[in-house]
């Protein structure tokens, strides 16, 4: 082990919350993209996020923040790879308040890296599925449904949805079924089949089918890249 991967082995014991356990899935299934400090080295550029997704990480990102306003306050499910925490966290400003939380304590420990001298962001190991007080303005979930078994994948929509205060809405950024003609449809499918064995369902089940309470808000949704990618922003009505 080097003396970089030495010391960024100490700091994430420093963030690591004992009463949080690692989901079996992901140590079984997301070791190499998510939990070794070679993981964050390799693919936590915004060159290598890009290309991961086809060139449209900017567009997505950009889509998301023009439903954020200075002074929000924003839950974050889940570190991202690239700069989106960064921006999140400028968008908001020092009036709002940005929360993340994440399983891992390694992606914790890297995002705090990169979130220094922003006293209003709060990074934490957490479960996405723990319900929270529905308090923030808006709940973003990007790109982590499509790696969750199915049954947490409800568990992590209903735990967004609660944590949406009156007003307030969810963004769900994640992969949808591509148009039958497009180009990506067979390559996609053998990457979920070798990679992402939890990422099909989000070809066949809408994200509102797996809320417990739809009614409770205001759906809608938008593809982009040929159907490749959907953003669902589900809206608490305003009682």
């Amino acid at each position: 082990m080097s003396d970089r991967d030495a010391r960024f082995v100490r700091a994430v014991g420093k963030v690591g919350n004992p009463e949080t356990a690692l989901p079996d899935y992901l140590e079984r299934t997301y070791w190499w993209a998510y939990l070794r400090p070679a993981s964050i080295r390799i693919f936590d550029h915004k060159v290598i996020v890009s290309a991961i997704l086809w060139g449209q990480y900017r567009r997505l990102s950009d889509i998301v923040l023009t439903r954020i306003a200075g002074g929000n306050r924003v839950l974050q499910l889940a570190c991202v790879y690239g700069d989106l925490s960064q921006r999140l966290a400028r968008q908001v400003g020092p009036e709002g308040a940005l929360d993340i939380v994440d399983v891992a304590p390694i992606q914790i420990a890297n995002i705090l890296r990169k979130l220094v001298g922003m006293d209003w962001v709060r990074a934490s190991v957490a479960d996405a599925t723990t319900t929270r007080s529905g308090s923030f303005d808006c709940v973003l979930s990007f790109f982590l449904l499509h790696e969750m078994p199915d049954p947490l994948k409800r568990r992590v929509v209903d735990a967004a949805l609660a944590a949406v205060a009156p007003g307030g809405r969810a963004m769900f950024v994640d992969y949808a079924c591509p148009l039958r003609w497009h180009p990506l449809r067979p390559v996609m499918a053998a990457v979920f089949a070798l990679l992402e064995p939890y990422a099909t369902a989000m070809w066949h089940t809408p994200i509102a089918a797996l809320a417990s309470h739809p009614q409770e808000f205001s759906w809608t949704r938008e593809t982009r890249f040929a159907g490749l990618f959907q953003v669902v922003i589900a809206e608490r009505f305003n009682v």
